[in-house]
């Protein structure tokens, strides 16, 4: 249940993104670009409705998505930096946001804003959050949601640790997670290694 993009395109770009040189403008860039990878990749089982066109050559029946079935949902703040991303793949779905912060001391996550659409477990839910890190907040989520009897979730990330995935894998083994790269381990601070950094910090330039 989790898929690791494996291209060189991915790896260019996260190079940069890694970079500590990389600016604000472009670290937001190349977070929106590397988010529609994984929007492509987590729809790849997408349901396709039959319907019929006409070309300026004749008509056609072929398929298109039902766009009123998705629900993004970033995990803010940092989640926000890869809704421009997804919804340049699927410009109708539905916005939710989730609002939480890390406990410095005690590296829990602290819930603050749950807001979803109407009907939000009658849609497939995309859960977006740049770092899955202790996977505290992920779950927590996760869980969110499934309260709200939401029954699909995916969770897309641009950097994942081991601990992360595997603390989502044992409670919520049903969420497939997508991920541009699995990185080596978390350190004392429970931050990612090699990382980014804090990419909340770097979308918006507060630090």
């Amino acid at each position: 249940m989790v898929t690791e993009l494996n291209h060189p395109l991915v790896e260019h770009k996260l190079a940069i993104l890694r970079d500590e040189k990389t600016g604000t403008k472009k670290f937001r860039e190349l977070i929106g670009e590397l988010a529609m990878f994984l929007c492509y990749e987590a729809m790849r089982d997408a349901k396709l409705d039959e319907v019929k066109v006409k070309t300026p050559l004749e008509e056609m029946t072929t398929g298109m998505i039902n766009e009123d079935k998705y629900a993004f949902v970033p995990i803010l703040r940092a989640g926000l930096g890869m809704l421009d991303g997804v919804i340049s793949v699927v410009p109708n779905a539905k916005i939710g946001h989730i609002g939480m912060y890390r406990d410095e001391e005690t590296f829990e996550p602290v819930n603050y804003f749950f807001k979803v659409p109407k009907e939000i477990e009658k849609r497939e839910v995309v859960l977006l959050d740049p770092m899955l890190a202790t996977g505290g907040s992920a779950c927590d989520a996760i869980e969110l949601l499934k309260e709200k009897g939401v029954k699909k979730i995916k969770f897309l990330c641009i950097i994942a640790a081991p601990e992360g995935l595997e603390i989502v894998k044992k409670k919520h083994p049903d969420v497939e997670i997508f991920c541009t790269k699995i990185d080596r381990e978390l350190n004392e601070n429970k931050y990612i290694c090699p990382g980014l950094g804090d990419a909340g910090d770097r979308i918006f330039g507060t630090k």
